[in-house]
């Protein structure tokens, strides 16, 4: 089949499944293989197309501190070429690119905190199908990582790194992480120092102990049966090391993200027009029982755009800042709750006071009966934008299967959202949220932006948390 033919069948299919919300209702089906890969599928015959994604639990918190990036330079240099496997040349990036194109498929890697990732579309026709899981097999198990090429992209990472000194909004963030997780690795980050410590034989021991079949988590959508699915998801794996299921050890655990112990302001100066003001401590893991509650109670305080409490104090009512948020970014471990903004130079002090007043005053008392009812509304209208593509399913089923969901989480989502009570909303936001002992970063504000919430609330013969 010609490419431009292959391009042309997989956009129809893609529109074509935009308008399948309802698919988001099929079952998932659940098995693990005689390797030990375990498997998780929608089955969704209705267009002849196929999402895959495979999960290991090799993201860059396994990072050596002094190899910080090292996952993500495996990752990307998965695309940079493959190794020559018996009668099959050897292909650089070039040819790896025309091969995906001549396919009419698309194949990517990437790591995130927690997982290295790889992620295969293709359509279902067992001519095409079948080769792009070969050509996927090889890039997972055998990239060629050149040398020569790994120079030439870490020189370009390093200057990423050095545009990204520059940045306000980068230069913030950075000192936000470190501030927030100490010397866990959620707070590393790669630099110019630890890229000089990545070479291509780092990232041959890294897949070593990171890539085994038997760690595998596939997540699949897309029109195949149980034994197609099962078949191709062995075509995939194929060419990886395969230990013995019984032998299968997990890797080893990854010291806990750690609660800080007391309140830390860091001032950052930096001539920038705007100043950037980032509060926040560790949150939540994804599997928390209150997971729900948290995102009900963080859509009201502040990731509710201009809905949110925050946007409304803070902006609508005072004109303090151009924008503030707050969200929750959980992961295997307790990712960073955080609260963000950007102001003049001159009003990050009275914006900053704003909004600790704002934050201590919702954890004391949770949300209104109308902020609570406008939030569900707006999660619950919402859901069925969360599964309205072949991307968007999968990444939810990817989300079941990586946080140990039970297989009808969807189909229960919206009765859980709506069962949730103020009380409940209040206790798990205060569970996660401490205001008096989060980092708060502010860089470039104006001399004298400190402030401190206690002399504050004594200063107005308040207490942090009364009602504004």
């Amino acid at each position: 089949m010609h490419k431009a033919s292959c391009k042309t069948l997989i956009g129809g299919a893609v529109a074509l499944l935009a308008s399948h919300s309802a698919w988001a209702l099929l079952p998932i089906e659940h098995w693990t293989q005689d390797s030990g890969a375990q498997v998780w599928l929608v089955n969704s015959p209705t267009i002849p197309m196929v999402d895959v994604q495979i999960n290991f639990d090799a993201g860059s918190r396994r990072d050596p501190a002094a190899q910080a990036g090292l996952a993500s330079a495996a990752a990307m240099m998965a695309a940079k070429g493959v190794k020559a496997n018996g009668a099959q040349p050897a292909l650089d990036e070039n040819a790896v690119g025309e091969a995906w194109a001549d396919l009419g498929a698309t194949f990517e890697a990437a790591a995130s905190n927690d997982a290295l990732s790889f992620s295969l579309r293709s359509l279902t026709d067992s001519s095409l199908l079948g080769k792009a899981a070969d050509l996927a097999a090889r890039q997972m198990a055998q990239p060629s990582y050149d040398d020569t090429v790994w120079q030439r992209e870490r020189e370009r990472w390093n200057a990423s790194i050095k545009e990204g000194n520059t940045r306000p909004p980068v230069v913030a963030a950075r000192a936000f992480g470190k501030a927030v997780f100490g010397s866990h690795p959620y707070g590393q980050r790669a630099t110019e120092t630890s890229l000089t410590q990545i070479d291509p034989a780092a990232m041959r021991q890294y897949l070593a102990r990171s890539v085994d079949a038997c760690r595998a988590k596939v997540t699949m959508v897309g029109a195949l049966d149980k034994a197609q699915a099962d078949a191709l998801v062995k075509r995939l794996l194929a060419k990886m090391p395969a230990t013995p299921r019984a032998q299968c050890a997990p890797p080893p655990a990854v010291p806990a993200v750690q609660p800080l112990a007391k309140a830390e302001e860091i001032q950052i100066a930096f001539d920038s027009a705007q100043a950037q003001v980032l509060i926040g401590q560790p949150g939540i893991r994804r599997a928390d029982p209150d997971f729900l509650a948290v995102m009900l109670g963080n859509q009201i305080l502040g990731g509710g755009g201009f809905a949110s409490r925050l946007m409304e104090e803070v902006r609508e009512k005072r004109g303090l800042v151009y924008g503030v948020y707050s969200t929750f970014n959980p992961g295997l471990d307790a990712g960073a709750f955080q609260i963000g903004l950007q102001t003049r130079p001159d009003q990050a002090a009275q914006a900053l006071k704003v909004t600790r007043e704002v934050l201590a005053t919702y954890i004391a008392e949770g949300p209104t009966d109308k902020e609570l009812r406008d939030a569900k509304d707006n999660l619950i209208g919402g859901f069925a934008l969360r599964v309205d593509s072949n991307a968007k399913l999968l990444g939810n089923v990817t989300n079941i299967a990586w946080n140990g969901l039970p297989l009808d989480y969807l189909d229960h989502w919206t009765d859980r959202v709506e069962a949730l009570s103020k009380e409940d909303v209040r206790k798990a936001m205060a569970r996660m949220v401490q205001p008096d002992k989060e980092v708060t970063v502010v860089l470039g504000a104006k001399a004298g932006a400190k402030t401190d919430a206690k002399a504050e609330a004594a200063a107005a013969g308040t207490q942090p948390g009364a009602k504004q």
